[in-house]
């Protein structure tokens, strides 16, 4: 675990890549970031708490906080990755009904940077709600790599065929702090 006051929030969601998101763990850490992982409820059954825990050197989160239990640092960077169909729709649409998703509603209003790095199949990447919410995620100025140059949407049904190929490395180099 690296302590430097640098924070990263990576939230991670359901999504085939998940498992592997320890290698973003350490790329991070070796940028000097302290890692903080916020998992979504459903990302919880695709990666391994503990192994994460250990090396982040602190707790997963995936709820909000108790009363009396201790803050989170507060993050200067977020990254989602693997960001899923349904994350990035409601993302842009100011839905808060997960922990995860509160802290992305409330990181533009905060000025933390988000870049965000989906894992969607080809069919519901072409669906006018996604793309219409991608426009406007940008617009907000949250970096979406979807696209030419980026990350190209697989073919449904092909996701598991592209999860070890996951381009981790897009999702940090796009911080620039």
């Amino acid at each position: 675990m690296t302590d430097t006051g640098k924070v990263l929030y990576i939230i991670v969601c359901a999504a085939g890549p998940a498992g592997d998101v320890g290698k973003l763990v350490t790329m991070a850490q070796d940028d000097g970031w302290t890692v903080q992982i916020v998992a979504t409820p459903n990302a919880l059954d695709f990666i391994d708490v503990p192994a994460l825990e250990k090396q982040t050197g602190r707790p997963i989160r995936s709820q909000y906080r108790k009363p009396g239990d201790p803050k989170p640092p507060r993050a200067d960077a977020i990254i989602v990755a693997p960001a899923t169909y349904n994350t990035i729709n409601k993302f842009a649409q100011g839905i808060a009904d997960t922990y995860a998703l509160g802290l992305l509603a409330e990181a533009p209003g905060l000025g933390i940077p988000v870049v965000v790095l989906p894992f969607v199949n080809s069919a519901l990447a072409a669906r006018e709600p996604f793309r219409r919410n991608v426009v406007q995620l940008r617009a907000e100025g949250i970096r979406v790599l979807l696209g030419s140059n980026q990350f190209e949407p697989h073919d449904p049904g092909e996701g598991s065929e592209h999860a070890a190929a996951f381009p981790w490395q897009l999702a940090l180099g796009e911080l620039c702090l």
